[in-house]
């Protein structure tokens, strides 16, 4: 935040940028007086070698005047070389003091009194003692020894008068470092106590206001308010925080009203919701129509605050809505209202339509004058029921006040159309799986009456007609030989009534198809007298109750074909339920053809054929291991498939 304020702002109203040039000056003050002790300093040590130096001067005049008085007496060559050596360094030490060495250092100090000084002392060596050095060297007499000393002591008083200047001058510039580091020391203090002042102005006091505003702003005091004294970064922060202290004045104050707000707007939310998972649930419930399409209607209206309400049914080509249910309309209304063609009504014009309609019943009059608009009817609503992107019928609102609809509340009641049309879809749809199956099992049922009984009573009454001609041609013995196959083909008939009686009577729990299976196949051999054998096994999902039906008919099939044709010993019954479904009938009977004999020939393996088609199984006729004949039921379990 500091950064996009400093960005926004001039640069000489920074905090950063003051703060840095503060700092900056203190530094280049700071600086100044170092260098300025180093200087004096560098002086100071300079002017003590120089002092070294002339020093040593007058020790070197004395030398140099007694190795003159000594050559003078007794010239000798190595004296000579002495005097030159001494002269060379006489003259070195002058051209150091004149030129001074900045690596020692040494140099003169640079002022006008010292260099007049040093000025006389080379004149005065010059012109005296190198003068009468040169004249010995050269071979003349020295003369009077106190002239020589009188000049040495000359231009001793010389180098002494150049020293004292020297002093003179280092000590102004000792006092003059004494001031400097003062001044440093005083500039130190100076400068430390004026930037904690100016940082405690410009940084900690905004900071500290800053923090007492935070405090009292989490206490809930609103009205805090800081001052803004500068234009630099803590004067916009200053200033963002009075914004946003206000700013939240504000959103506090209206806090409770919007609150109330939004715990309304989720009340009716959850009012929504809750009556949405109401009547999903209730549609859920197996029901008929019109019971389903009265509760639905019920909630829906107590939901809104209707005063009346219908549902109505399309016919399938969509040329007219019938009155299915109704709530708070009168019987004149009702009576009026039963079946509507598209245009008679408000409430049959939005047939087809894929869209909700209100209608505000006051701007129909005068060129309309709707019906319900009699009844005290101010508001009419209009939605569509739809199953599967098609409308099936309409459900209406009634209001005697008129209210407005939000988007929000429309696309809802769409929703909810769209689940009333899906149930009664699903009715209808169950209740033409229904009669699907019931048409199927008459058919079987004809089929096997037709197949079996009808032909027996044909027998029989061939058998009758024969009879009766015996009789009256008086052949009675004739007669006598066709009474026990009378009697045989009543008792076959018999028995094929009892076992088509039990076969459709046959009810089954869902997973109890072994157990039926059991019992089928015992009463078979107490019936019939075989000698029967049943086994089942596997750990397979068992199958749904009507696919179970289906296959405990087509064991039972099995069974009286066995009964019937095979003169069987024996029956082996095996029924696996795995990961697919197996059933085996294998007889020791007299087995058949099965090639030469067709199903669709004989009425017990045609009606086997088609119950194993509507399971999706395959079903084979297969001669025995030990001759007779072997049933086999193969049912693939799909991906997928479990109990419900």
């Amino acid at each position: 935040m500091m950064a996009a304020v400093a960005s926004a702002l001039p640069l000489r109203r920074q905090l950063a940028i003051r703060v840095s040039a503060m700092l900056l000056g203190a530094l280049l003050l700071g600086l100044l007086a170092i260098g300025s002790t180093l200087y004096l300093s560098w002086q100071l040590e300079g002017g003590g070698a120089a002092i070294n130096a002339a020093g040593s001067l007058r020790m070197r005049s004395y030398q140099l005047g007694l190795s003159l008085q000594r050559y003078a007496v007794a010239p000798d060559e190595a004296l000579r070389v002495e005097i030159l050596r001494q002269r060379r360094g006489f003259d070195a030490t002058l051209a150091l003091l004149r030129n001074g060495d900045p690596g020692r250092p040494l140099y003169l100090p640079a002022d006008a009194d010292v260099r007049a000084r040093f000025a006389r002392v080379e004149r005065h060596y010059q012109q005296n003692v190198a003068a009468r050095a040169e004249a010995v060297l050269g071979g003349e007499r020295l003369g009077d020894w106190l002239a020589l000393r009188t000049d040495l002591d000359a231009f001793v008083h010389e180098v002494d008068g150049l020293v004292l200047s020297i002093e003179q001058t280092n000590e102004r510039h000792t006092l003059w470092l004494r001031a400097s580091q003062m001044l440093l020391v005083a500039l130190a203090v100076v400068g430390t106590v004026t930037q904690i002042y100016l940082m405690f102005l410009l940084v900690f006091r905004p900071l500290g206001r800053l923090r007492e505003g935070i405090a009292r702003m989490a206490e809930q005091d609103f009205s805090v308010s800081l001052p803004v004294e500068s234009g630099d970064e803590f004067g916009e922060v200053a200033s963002g925080f009075n914004r946003m202290a206000a700013r939240l004045a504000e959103s506090y104050a209206t806090l409770e009203s919007r609150v109330a707000d939004k715990t309304a707007a989720l009340n009716v939310h959850n009012r929504e919701l809750a009556l949405l998972y109401d009547i999903a649930a209730f549609l859920n419930d197996t029901q008929n129509a019109e019971t389903m399409c009265r509760g639905f209607l019920d909630r829906v209206m107590e939901g809104f605050g209707a005063d009346g309400g219908s549902v109505r049914t399309l016919d399938p080509l969509n040329s007219a809505s019938f009155l299915t249910v109704h709530s708070g309309l009168s019987p004149a209304l009702i009576a009026a209202e039963q079946c509507l063609m598209p245009g008679d009504c408000l409430c049959s014009e939005n047939v087809g339509g894929t869209m909700a309609t209100l209608y505000d019943l006051r701007r129909q009059l005068p060129l309309r004058r709707p019906g319900c608009f009699d009844e005290g009817f101010l508001q009419l609503g209009v939605f569509p029921l739809r199953a599967r992107n098609r409308q099936t019928g309409t459900f209406n609102l009634h209001f005697r006040t008129t209210r407005t609809f939000s988007a929000r509340e429309r696309q809802w009641l769409d929703t909810l159309g769209n689940h009333l049309g899906t149930a009664l879809e699903n009715v209808r749809l169950a209740a033409r799986e229904r009669e699907l199956a019931v048409s199927e099992e008459r058919g079987l049922l004809a089929q096997g009456l037709h197949d079996s009984i009808a032909q027996g009573l044909s027998f029989l009454n061939l058998q009758v007609q024969m009879l009766e001609d015996s009789l009256t041609r008086g052949q009675l013995a004739e007669g006598l030989d066709i009474v026990p196959m009378l009697k045989a083909g009543v008792q076959e008939s018999y028995d094929d009534v009892r076992e088509l009686l039990l076969n459709f009577r046959s009810r089954l729990q869902e997973g109890d198809l072994p157990n039926a299976m059991r019992i089928a196949v015992d009463k078979f051999g107490q019936q019939s007298g075989v000698d029967t054998h049943f086994e089942a096994g596997g750990q397979g999902a068992p199958l749904p109750a009507d696919a179970q039906l289906q296959v405990l008919f087509i064991l039972q099939e099995a069974l009286s074909n066995v009964r019937k044709h095979a003169h069987a010993r024996k029956v082996d019954v095996v029924y696996a339920q795995g990961t697919d479904v197996r059933l085996t009938v294998c007889d020791d009977g007299c087995g058949f053809d099965a090639a030469a004999v067709l199903p669709e020939q004989h009425v017990g393996l045609r009606i086997m054929k088609e119950r194993a088609q509507r399971l999706g199984a395959e079903l084979d006729w297969l001669p025995g291991p030990g001759g007779g004949t072997e049933v086999r039921l193969f049912l693939p379990r799909r991906e997928g498939e479990e109990k419900e």
